[in-house]
């Protein structure tokens, strides 16, 4: 394997790499982190949020924006898209919003008499045993009532619509939840618990931590699906498949690789190269001789260049009473499946090395960190040791690319994935140039571990622990840079040049995967929610009790009063938050 050249491996120590000190050590990604995370009042802020946006945009009531965002899966950009292109009109009616309040056909509010008959049971009812929803059509309350409990035990708690014979409007969700409330609070509950969840399983922004056990939290993300994310849990893991963190190794060549790994392919791929079967039993057979002559357990002898049976007499060269009919794409196949096994055992043991390397990289910075507060402890001068942690944090970063890129080699350059796009030759110049840049970063990852495991505390001279520390600061400037430089071949020299199939990768980051922060939602930005003690005429009070989103414990009290919403968490010794990554 080709590495740095000795030029390069002398540049790691000396004073040529005072500069990255001078500039504050090694210029990684330290961005500004702009993610925000939801606490107590973690989903119903959040949706808030995105509810009050709309609402304010449009100039509706949130009842009507959640139905909008539903009908988008909560994108608001793809609303906001549709609402220039379609117009206001064509866009509520494929939502179900009645874009009329009371359209022309229908009566008004004021115009209903005292007594009046149900167009679904037609009993006759007074005023105040109906209701009317914003479409304009009036039916009696216990229909009404009955219409949603079906339709919420039947989880269309979403959508719910009215009963008119092809009216397809969204009914108003304050009075779902004031009449299924009467009736039966349990599913009263069900229906508050669909609506908070439809901002998760409805939102293509919001997935669930994939963390096993489950911490109860989830990610939203305001960018490309293609990056990586570390939850609070300390979980890291792709935001678009949900697997582990793989860059730069594209989310479908990681799924193929883990079903690789599960199947027993190779397995297949070393018994057609090594066995035949016995005609006889079907077992498979080793050859651990060279006579072309070979006996199964079972008592049946067979030519092994054929597979065809035969009896026991035999010479080096043939066997008697037998002549060899093999097929050429036989041999051929076995050719393959032997070539096949070996290319997969080369990525596989390099794959499987930087592994084990990095779980043992994990156990040292353990012992690192003692070492640190040791010194720390002992010294008299206070010395900054975080040259040392910022080294080896980079080294775990760079030795986790380094195994995942073996993956993305072996898929890329192996002509099979992308047979339509590359050809052989540019497939070979491909291939040149990234094994080019992949073993000069394993050259200086190995250089950069070799370094750190110097057992600096035991050096008396402070000469040679400054040796050491711009060693450390040179050799991690350098690694940092030719990640990032092989992060850049992959994706805009190989797979940009793909014509039939499209592969993203997550963007490089020296600090690795983004460290989600919490969302604060004050309660001074909702202009549209009232106090917990403040009272108002026609407000209906619901206790909703614990939801199904994460760990959410206690209570939830939803104050309704029409296009109102107020949420508060009483009781509450747990919560599930909702992460937002930018």
């Amino acid at each position: 394997m080709s590495g740095p050249s000795d030029n390069e491996e002398n540049d790691c120590g000396n004073e040529d790499f005072v500069g990255y000190e001078e500039e504050g050590f090694v210029q990684l990604d330290a961005r500004v982190s702009t993610e925000k995370v939801v606490t107590h009042d973690s989903l119903i802020a959040a949706q808030i949020e995105d509810l009050k946006k709309v609402a304010d945009m449009l100039n509706i009531k949130l009842q009507h924006a959640r139905t909008l965002l539903i009908q988008h899966r909560w994108d608001k950009e793809r609303l906001f898209a549709d609402y220039v292109e379609k117009g206001k009109e064509k866009l509520f009616l494929e939502a179900g919003v009645p874009y009329l309040v009371a359209s022309s056909s229908e009566l008004k509010p004021s115009e209903l008499g005292e007594n009046l008959s149900c167009g679904i049971c037609f009993e006759d009812i007074e005023k105040e045993d109906s209701t009317q929803m914003d479409c304009g059509h009036c039916f009696c309350n216990d229909c009404w009532t009955q219409h949603f409990i079906i339709n919420i035990r039947d989880g269309q708690s979403r959508r719910l619509k009215c009963m008119a014979d092809k009216c397809g409007a969204i009914c108003d969700e304050d009075k779902v939840l004031t009449l299924v409330g009467a009736k039966d609070p349990k599913i009263q509950q069900l229906y508050q618990r669909f609506l908070l969840e439809s901002y998760i399983e409805d939102n293509s922004n919001v997935k669930w931590c994939p963390r096993i056990p489950h911490c109860g939290n989830a990610i939203r993300i305001e960018c490309e699906p293609y990056c990586e994310v570390e939850c609070i849990c300390g979980h890291q893991f792709c935001y678009n498949c949900l697997q582990q963190a793989h860059s730069p190794c594209s989310c479908h060549m990681w799924q193929l690789w883990t079903r690789k790994c599960l199947d027993g392919s190779e397995t297949t791929n070393w018994m057609t190269a090594h066995t035949k079967p016995c005609p006889k039993c079907q077992k498979p057979v080793e050859k651990n001789g060279g006579c072309n002559l070979v006996s199964c357990i079972c008592g049946q002898s067979f030519c092994w260049l054929c597979g065809g049976a035969t009896g026991r007499s035999h010479t080096w060269n043939h066997i008697q009473g037998h002549s060899c009919g093999r097929y050429e794409e036989d041999r051929e196949k076995v050719v393959r499946a032997k070539r096949d096994l070996n290319r997969y055992i080369h990525y596989y043991s390099r794959y499987k090395s930087h592994e084990d390397s990095f779980k043992r990289e994990t156990k040292q910075r353990e012992t690192l960190q003692e070492k640190i507060s040791l010194l720390e402890a002992t010294q008299h001068e206070a010395r900054d040791y975080s040259w040392l942690t910022n080294g080896l944090n980079l080294l775990f970063r760079a030795r986790r690319a380094l195994q995942y890129s073996y993956v993305f080699a072996y898929y890329m350059f192996g002509n099979e994935l992308f047979k339509d796009d590359i050809c052989p030759k540019q497939n070979e110049i491909n291939q040149n140039l990234f094994e080019g840049q992949q073993q000069m970063l394993e050259g200086y990852i190995e250089r950069l571990s070799k370094h750190i495991e110097t057992p600096f505390e035991t050096l008396s001279n402070d000469d040679l622990v400054s040796d050491i520390r711009l060693a450390v600061i040179g050799c991690t400037g350098i690694t940092n840079d030719r990640c990032r430089k092989m992060y850049d071949v992959i994706e805009n020299e190989l797979l940009s040049s793909l014509l039939t199939t499209t592969h993203h990768i997550a963007p490089y980051s020296s600090t690795g995967p983004e460290k989600v922060s919490v969302i604060t939602c004050p309660n001074d930005n909702m202009d549209d929610t009232l106090d917990v003690g403040e009272q108002l005429e026609d407000d209906t009070v619901f206790p909703v009790e614990q939801s199904s989103l994460g760990n959410m414990m206690g209570k939830l009290t939803v104050i309704a009063n029409y296009d109102r919403i107020y949420t508060s968490f009483i009781s509450c010794t747990s919560y599930s938050h909702i992460y937002h990554f930018l």
